[in-house]
């Protein structure tokens, strides 16, 4: 049997009063999931364990079947793997977003939905004008800014120590950002302390000199004129060192072969440690408008002659991120309509059974613009599969499912075994 899980990034959410107290998923037009979910067997998965972020770092490992206490080092290190980045031993490696402050608060984690061709003309100008003058200053290659898509960017710290308290700007918008800075972890004995406060002190002069070079730049000069968003600071979080991980191959002897579908660093990091082919799709933006229906002929053409397949589409938390209703409505009817539906209309005439699993990886709900690390509702079809009494796919419905509430690797292990 072959294997695919489709995940919405950030799908689930809470009920909103505007929606007559029902949640985006109980509201939404989705008749494939509701169809898997009359069909299969659904439940609910808590994906993020006691004392770790609800990042999407976090979730995406756990349903791949990882445990997060033995491979967890943080978003920067995964995103530095799909980028191509070969981090050395002493690499500390941190995400680094380009976002927009106003009247000294965090006003969006995205520097207002920074475009890749602009944000990699900004990453070029605060590599020439700020990290290499503090390489000067050091004598070697301390300080160094990785492009990647859109606002999701990389800043390499040589030496630098990850035992280090980073604010996630998702987690933060209409916040002071002085009050965010970093600041050593607690609990250090007095040398790491030391060494923390030292890289805690680097990364808040560079959060603070890259608001005094981007607001000069003509980019946000423009910007700015236009009445538009300004991309007006640097923002990084999420550090670590490179990660240990088996291959999903190593993990699950039913996986043999398979394919990672995302827009997103993160996602391709994750699956460049997990053994899976990176896929990409053109016109795939990690935003509402992204590529569908190539997304979900790339899935087709990839369970075609591999056993697995993970195909990921980040719409949803963003639009959930910019507490943007409608939006994230849409997105979820998309999800189903142009990308589950062509999926499942073709796999259900295969000879071999294709098992779809259907899930989001965290909450973010539009009335919170944050993630929240609550159970989410999934969904398991196959065409043999012993249907439960569940008659839709929503975070209620699901709560009812026959395979109960799942823990982290049991729904990997449970997806597996089905």
């Amino acid at each position: 049997m072959k294997h695919i899980i489709i995940l919405g990034d950030g799908m689930a959410d809470h009920p909103v009063e505007r929606l007559g107290g029902k949640t985006l998923l109980q509201h939404a037009h989705k008749p494939t999931m509701d169809l898997l979910a009359r069909q299969g067997q659904t439940g609910r998965l808590i994906t993020v364990p006691e004392g770790f972020p609800p990042g999407s770092e976090v979730a995406n490992t756990a349903i791949l079947g990882y445990d997060l206490n033995k491979v967890y080092e943080g978003r920067g290190p995964l995103e530095a793997a799909s980028i191509g980045y070969d981090m050395a031993t002493d690499d500390l490696a941190l995400r680094c977003n380009i976002i927009t402050l106003s009247d000294g608060k965090i006003l969006t984690h995205n520097g207002g939905n920074l475009q890749t061709d602009d944000a990699r003309m900004l990453i070029d100008y605060l590599n020439r004008h700020l990290a290499e003058p503090i390489n000067q200053e050091e004598g070697y290659e301390r300080v160094k800014f990785i492009a990647g898509i859109q606002y999701r960017h990389l800043l390499i710290i040589k030496g630098g120590s990850k035992d280090i308290v980073c604010a996630p700007p998702h987690d933060h918008p209409g916040e002071e950002w002085q009050s965010l800075l970093v600041h050593p972890a607690d609990g250090l004995s007095p040398d790491d302390h030391t060494a923390a406060d030292k890289t805690a002190q680097l990364l808040n002069r560079l959060i603070v000199a890259s608001q005094e070079l981007l607001i000069q730049h003509p980019y946000n000069i423009n910007k700015m004129k236009n009445g538009e968003r300004p991309a007006n600071s640097i923002w990084p979080w999420s550090g670590g060192y490179r990660p240990s991980m088996q291959t999903l191959m190593e993990l699950y002897p039913e996986v043999k072969t398979g394919s990672v579908i995302s827009a997103v660093d993160l996602i391709r990091g994750i699956g460049h440690y997990a053994g899976l082919d990176i896929v990409e799709v053109e016109g795939a933006t990690g935003l509402a408008d992204t590529n569908y229906e190539g997304k979900a002929q790339a899935a087709i053409d990839a369970l075609r002659h591999q056993d697995f397949v993970f195909v990921h589409v980040e719409a949803s938390d963003e639009a959930g991120h910019d507490g943007d209703l409608d939006l994230k409505l849409r997105t979820i009817e998309y999800l189903d309509q142009r990308l589950v539906a062509p999926i499942y209309d073709e796999v259900k005439t295969w000879q071999e059974p294709v098992s779809i699993a259907v899930l989001p990886d965290h909450l973010t709900p539009v009335e919170m613009r944050i993630h929240v690390g609550e159970p989410v509702p999934f969904l398991i079809w196959h065409r043999d599969i012993t249907p439960d009494d569940v008659q839709c796919y929503d975070e209620v419905a699901c709560a009812a499912g026959g395979l109960g509430l799942l823990r982290l690797q049991q729904f990997m292990q449970t997806f597996m075994s089905l």
